[in-house]
């Protein structure tokens, strides 16, 4: 499984459900389980972002419909990155 980041912004949509049923921020970790992706960290977060979200998912085909999935809904917008582990990365030199 790779190592991915979500950076997502709330639109004001999103805000208002939040406010109203922040649980609902969790109840979506079940839907990305349902999706094959794992959240193994999950923040809120303040400055350009709202949410910083680390996930393992099998590929970035995966991620990529996640992304859309949660971006469809009007509630929040998703920036996904692909995390290198810094030892894979440090031996991709030698």
């Amino acid at each position: 499984m790779a190592t991915y980041i979500l950076l997502s912004n709330l639109t004001d949509e999103g805000a208002k459900t939040i406010k109203t049923h922040p649980h609902r921020i969790k109840e979506v970790n079940k839907e990305f389980e349902a999706m094959g992706v794992k959240v193994i960290s999950q923040y809120a977060v303040l400055g350009p972002y709202d949410f910083v979200n680390i996930v393992e998912g099998p590929d970035n085909q995966t991620m990529a419909r996640v992304a859309a999935e949660l971006s469809s809904r009007g509630s929040v917008k998703v920036m996904t990155m692909t995390a290198i582990p810094i030892d894979d990365f440090i031996s991709s030199f030698q």
